[in-house]
């Protein structure tokens, strides 16, 4: 891809209204435009990186057996008020009346429409587990929405929902949702805390949040410094495996500041272990047995004849909200560098030639390279503009492909200037480029 064709509008300077790093970026390179208050276009470099956030989130989703569905963003309000949501939600809920007077809603969560779905269909406990998931545009009407996508009014989100025929049960759903998130965030370069968290308005009486550590994070968090140093990759699918790695996780005190509880805090974790710092939740995980389906009349028959309603679990993703957390934990905003994991980055490599307008071996090159690139799916963006060599790089830092390939005048023969982006400069020939960012990509 040239860059003189691409759809990436790059401005100069961090636009006045945004306050934090992932706003400033996203505005400045182009990757979305604010539409309304809290609503946003995305444009093809943002749009491209929440794609690939989206593919990553749908692989470790598949991975723990969820089918994937597709739930409509207007809801009828009759199913929220069977559930007795429809008055409780609060005015976050946008509510709407269609040309026949009836009361429908853009969905800000999908619990009572799944439900819905589910009760319609599934009657005997023959058929639990059932794991869904869809993603999908989500509208909540922030009284002041803020911070470019990372608190506004309209988002992109992945949610799953678990129906079992048991606590037990459920607590095997709950505990897979909990291995999976775990190993999304792993795949995007981040490092999530699960963290003891309250339910909200989804209710229930289990949940985590899921967050990283920013400190433009609106979370303040407290934990013990030694969760970070715990892994899942010995974790398998089954209920001791599960279990055992949840309770390695819980065995440390960590939690948001609505579970805070200084003197417990302080009892349980030494001095040098505590960590008091700000977050951004990525991912949040609740188990609410039967809220939703009792109400709502969602139940199985069991053996010799009875009934019984369903347990349910509801685990969400923002999807959209990834770009901005993964730009919060990976901008350097002095240098004005991007970093972006090659597992989601809008490129996995920069080609930068220096071009004089009286020679253009240094495009033929470029496009030459491109080619060997393309047939081992490397995906290159060229700078085929005449800007300096210093405004070339300063706008490839911004945009964030892991890797650069330099054309200039210190390129020497076979050898090519190669670097990861914001690091020192390398001479290699093409086929070890092609080699380490091959493997780094089959690493993912």
């Amino acid at each position: 891809m040239f860059l003189s064709n691409s759809f990436i509008p790059i401005l100069k300077n961090n636009p006045s209204e945004a306050k934090i790093k992932s706003h400033q970026l996203m505005l400045r390179v182009g990757m979305i435009k604010q539409a309304s208050a809290g609503i946003y276009s995305w444009l093809p470099l943002g749009f491209k990186v929440m794609k690939k956030i989206e593919d990553i989130v749908r692989q470790e989703q598949n991975k723990i057996g969820a089918q994937e569905i597709l739930m409509p963003t207007i809801q009828s309000s009759e199913i929220w008020k069977e559930s007795g949501r429809y008055d409780d939600y609060g005015e976050e809920m946008l509510r709407i009346t269609d040309r026949q007077n009836r009361e429908m809603l853009y969905g800000p969560t999908n619990e009572e429409q799944v439900t819905e779905i589910f009760r319609s269909s599934i009657k005997s406990y023959k058929s639990l587990p059932q794991l869904m998931y869809h993603i999908q545009w989500k509208f909540r009407d922030e009284i002041r929405p803020r911070f470019g996508i990372m608190r506004g009014r309209e988002f992109y989100m992945k949610d799953a929902y678990s129906f079992d025929v048991s606590d037990e049960e459920a607590f095997y759903s709950y505990n897979k949702f909990f291995l999976s998130y775990l190993r999304t965030f792993k795949r995007l370069s981040l490092t999530a805390i699960p963290m003891a968290a309250d339910t909200g308005p989804i209710g229930g009486n289990l949940s985590h949040e899921f967050v990283i550590l920013a400190d433009t994070g609106e979370s303040k968090i407290f934990t013990d410094k030694r969760i970070f140093d715990l892994d899942n990759d010995d974790t398998k699918l089954e209920k001791i495996s599960l279990q055992s790695m949840r309770k390695k996780y819980e065995q440390f005190y960590a939690v948001t500041d609505e579970k805070f509880n200084k003197e417990e805090f302080e009892k349980i974790v030494s001095k040098e272990n505590q960590l008091i710092t700000k977050g951004i939740e990525v991912g949040h995980i609740f188990y609410f047995g039967d809220k939703y389906s009792k109400p709502m009349g969602a139940s199985v028959d069991l053996p010799g004849g009875k009934k019984d309603f369903v347990k349910m679990g509801s685990y969400g993703i923002g999807v959209s909200r990834l770009v901005g957390a993964i730009i919060e934990a990976k901008y350097d905003e002095k240098n004005e560098i991007m970093k972006w994991p090659l597992s989601v980055a809008p490129y996995d490599i920069a080609i930068i030639p220096m071009i004089n307008k009286n020679d253009t071996s240094a495009l033929d090159s470029a496009n030459n390279i491109n080619k060997q690139l393309l047939k081992n799916n490397i995906d290159a963006i060229i700078d085929d503009t005449d800007e300096n060599f210093s405004s070339k790089i300063k706008k490839m830092n911004l945009i964030g492909a892991p890797y650069q390939i330099i054309i200039g005048k210190k390129s020497e023969a076979d050898l090519l200037e190669f670097k990861e982006t914001g690091e020192e400069i390398q001479n290699l020939p093409l086929g070890k480029i092609i080699e380490i960012i091959t493997k780094r990509k089959n690493s993912i």
